[in-house]
């Protein structure tokens, strides 16, 4: 695969597919907010030169199960530099095709969480039988730190639809997290993160942060 076009890497114990570049958001721990895009090839080579179409995907997919198997892999994994529901055609042909070429491993979505608003249509439900666990990225439980700290282009909208989504991701998809970053937010806002999930009926995970060095 030629630089600037890495449609699926290895990282922890997945294979993680990177389908798009945009994102609504412009959170102030983004590896995004400390390189510029010529800067990228630098960091990594995730940096797309155009968005692959779902064929591209599968193709590269397909290349990685023929030269390198699955060894390690315990699941795959829509993650990259930008939002995977940005893509949102792309992702659920994918998983499709995932879910019935390799049905023992599962899928999951990181994400988030603003899919709706950026397709204008629900998308928990789509997920439903393609996705096995999908990963939010909820940052604080206060809308305002939110704001500041994510910054989505959809403005106040952008927190009560995140919670909203998850809502309903919890009704299609086996397991649902919301996640925040370690030493981004406060101990107690923390806790407020975690009374959330448990009102909402999802896990809590606090994620380290990664520099970009």
């Amino acid at each position: 695969m030629k630089k600037g076009m890495t449609i699926v890497y290895r990282e922890y114990s997945g294979l993680y597919i990177n389908l798009t570049n945009r994102c609504p958001c412009a959170c102030t721990f983004c590896i995004r907010q400390r390189v510029s895009g010529a800067e990228f090839d630098n960091v990594d080579t995730l940096w797309l030169e155009r968005e692959p179409s779902a064929g591209e995907v599968i193709a590269a997919i397909k290349e990685e199960s023929r030269t390198e198997g699955f060894r390690g892999c315990k699941e795959f994994v829509f993650c990259g530099y930008g939002e995977p529901t940005e893509a949102l055609d792309v992702l659920l042909e994918v998983a499709s095709f995932l879910k019935s070429a390799f049905p023992g491993m599962p899928v999951r979505l990181n994400t988030n969480g603003l899919g709706d608003l950026i397709n204008g249509r629900p998308v928990a439900p789509l997920l439903s039988g393609k996705v096995d666990a999908v990963s939010v990225s909820l940052n604080s439980s206060d809308p305002g730190i939110y704001g500041r700290t994510v910054r989505p282009s959809f403005g106040d909208k952008a927190f009560p639809a995140l919670l909203d989504f998850v809502s309903q991701a919890a009704r299609y998809v086996p397991d649902v997290t919301l996640t925040t970053v370690r030493t981004t937010i406060s101990r107690e806002d923390e806790e407020e993160c975690a009374r959330i999930c448990r009102r909402l009926g999802v896990s809590y995970r606090i994620r380290d942060f990664i520099s970009p060095g």
